[in-house]
């Protein structure tokens, strides 16, 4: 993946549990950012829109408006789906025998649906994380 953007095992051996559950936090505040910028974008968009106006500048300020429509309903899924995935993880990463919190690595992966075998640095305890 990206310099930025890990996958949950990559993530946790090259960064760390809390390094990556931050970075996955960042990425979707960043996203909710392009939300409000869009919702700005779509309205300013709707303010520009007349009806008077010739037919191609309607075109341009009703392609404008689906524009901003289109990345504010993207940018705020994305923004749902990281953060959902960042704190289902989370609730995943105590340890169930010492409930040490994000002190953790990994010690395999599933390919066929992603579950991440990771093992307790405190008490060696494994068991495994879901996405």
């Amino acid at each position: 993946m990206g310099r930025w953007r890990f996958g949950l095992a990559d993530g946790i051996r090259k960064l760390g549990f809390r390094k990556w559950y931050e970075r996955e936090l960042t990425l979707g505040h960043a996203h909710l950012a392009l939300t409000l910028v869009s919702c700005l974008g779509l309205l300013m968009a709707l303010e520009l829109y007349d009806r008077n106006s010739p037919v191609a500048e309607r075109l341009s300020d009703a392609l404008s408006l689906l524009l901003c429509a289109g990345v504010g309903l993207w940018s705020l899924r994305r923004y749902l789906f990281l953060l959902m995935h960042a704190e289902a993880t989370a609730n995943q990463a105590i340890c169930p025998e010492c409930e040490a919190y994000g002190r953790l690595e990994v010690t395999a992966e599933q390919p066929v649906d992603d579950e991440v075998q990771v093992c307790c640095r405190r008490c060696r305890h494994r068991w495994s994380i879901l996405p």
